[in-house]
C-alpha cells in the first residue's frame, strides 16, 4: 500500500478516534487513553496506536474535547493595533506565560475601531475561550458584561475598570519623568502631541505633563503647547508637529508614542531643524526601533513583556486582593533630548 497517498487522502477530512481504533485493532477507549491517560496503556500498545495516528494524519479535535470537559485551552486576545511593535511585545509576554501551562492564544486587532473590537470579543465568547485579554479602544462595559455573564474571566491591558481585572502602567509618572527631564534641560516652551482622550493612557499622560510643569513651579499654560491626533501613527505625528511649529516657537516636544515621535522627527528634519539643539524630542513606549533611528530617540519605556505575562497570571491564578496591577515606567535618555556639547 502507498502510505503516502493514503495519508493525503485521509488528510482531506478529519480522522476520527473510531477510525484510528478500527485501523489499530483496538477499542475507542484505548485510543482515548493514549491521548488522555497514557499511563493506563502499555508502552507497546501506546507506540502502536501513536504510529497509526501518524500514518493517518490524525489531529486531535480540541474544540470537541473542550465541549466534553467544559474547558478550552484557548485564550482570546484583542489588541488595538497589530502593526505597532508595542502590542507585539505585549503578545509575546502573553504567549510565553500561556505556553508554560500548555495554553494557546488567538489574537485579533481592533484597528482602533469600536465596532470591530466588539465583534471580536463576541466571536471569542461564542468560541468558548477560557479567558479574554483586551486592550480597549473605547468603553468596554457592554463587552465585559457579556463576558461576565458567560463566566469568562477577563483582564484589561493598559486600561482599568472596576468591573473586571486590569494591568497597566502608571502613565502619569511616565509623562512626569519625560517633562521633568526637558525642564531640567532648560526648556520652557514644550509641545505635547497626545492621542485620543478616550484612551486612559492618553488622559494620564496629559495629566502627567501638567503635573510635572506645576511641580517645577511654572505655569502649565505658559510652558505647554498641546495638540492631539486621532490615530497614533507617524503620518499623524508629522502633521501634528507641523501644526505646533506653525503656531508656536518650541524648543522641545513630548509625543504620546514612538510612532508619533517618528513622524515628528521627520517634520523637524524636513524643515532643516537640528535635533536636539533646535528642538529636543521624547517619545513613549521605547519600541525596538527607537534606539536605531537617525537620531536615537529618548523614550519612556514600558515593561511590555511583564504586562502580558502578569495579565495571564491574573487569569490563571485569580487574587481578589490584586485585581488591579500597575507597573512603573522608566525614561530612557538618548541623543534626541540631550545635546552633546563635547
Amino acid at each position: 500500500m502507498d502510505t503516502t497517498n493514503e495519508g493525503v487522502r485521509l488528510a482531506a477530512k478529519r480522522v476520527r478516534i473510531r477510525e484510528v481504533a478500527q485501523r489499530a485493532g483496538v477499542s475507542t477507549g484505548t485510543v482515548s487513553n493514549v491521548l488522555n491517560h497514557p499511563d493506563a496503556v502499555t508502552a507497546e500498545t501506546r507506540a502502536h496506536v501513536l504510529k497509526v495516528m501518524e500514518d493517518m494524519n490524525f489531529v486531535r479535535d480540541a474544540s470537541a474535547r473542550a465541549l466534553r470537559v467544559g474547558s478550552s485551552q484557548t485564550f482570546g486576545v484583542v489588541v488595538r493595533d497589530l502593526s505597532n511593535s508595542f502590542y507585539m511585545e505585549l503578545a509575546r509576554g502573553i504567549e510565553d506565560r500561556l505556553a508554560q501551562d500548555g495554553f494557546i492564544m488567538m489574537m485579533c486587532s481592533s484597528d482602533e475601531d469600536p465596532e470591530r473590537e466588539s465583534r471580536f470579543v463576541r466571536l471569542f465568547a461564542e468560541q468558548g475561550v477560557r479567558g479574554m485579554l483586551i486592550t480597549p479602544f473605547h468603553d468596554t462595559s457592554e463587552q465585559i458584561g457579556l463576558l461576565n455573564s458567560l463566566h469568562i474571566p477577563t483582564v484589561l491591558l493598559d486600561s482599568s475598570s472596576q468591573e473586571t481585572q486590569s494591568v497597566k502602567v502608571d502613565h502619569v509618572d511616565g509623562a512626569v519623568q519625560a517633562i521633568r527631564h526637558l525642564l531640567e534641560q532648560g526648556h520652557r516652551r514644550i509641545g505635547f502631541i497626545n492621542g485620543p482622550v478616550s484612551l486612559l493612557p492618553c488622559r494620564e499622560r496629559s495629566e502627567g505633563t501638567i503635573r510635572a510643569v506645576a511641580g517645577f513651579g511654572l505655569d502649565p499654560d505658559e510652558v505647554l503647547v498641546t495638540t492631539s491626533v486621532n490615530v497614533m501613527t507617524a503620518d499623524s505625528g508629522q502633521a501634528a508637529m507641523a501644526e505646533l511649529l506653525d503656531q508656536s516657537e518650541l524648543t522641545a516636544v513630548f509625543c504620546v508614542n514612538d510612532f508619533v515621535a517618528m513622524g515628528a522627527l521627520r517634520e523637524l528634519r524636513s524643515r532643516g531643524l537640528s535635533i536636539p539643539s533646535d528642538v529636543a524630542i521624547i517619545g513613549y513606549d521605547d519600541v525596538n526601533f527607537a534606539k536605531e533611528m537617525f537620531v536615537p530617540l529618548s523614550s519612556v519605556r514600558q515593561p511590555t513583556h511583564d504586562l502580558g505575562w502578569t495579565a495571564v497570571e491574573m487569569l490563571l491564578k485569580p487574587n481578589p486582593q490584586a485585581r488591579h496591577v500597575s507597573f512603573q515606567p522608566q525614561l530612557i535618555v538618548r541623543e534626541s533630548s540631550v545635546f552633546d556639547r563635547n
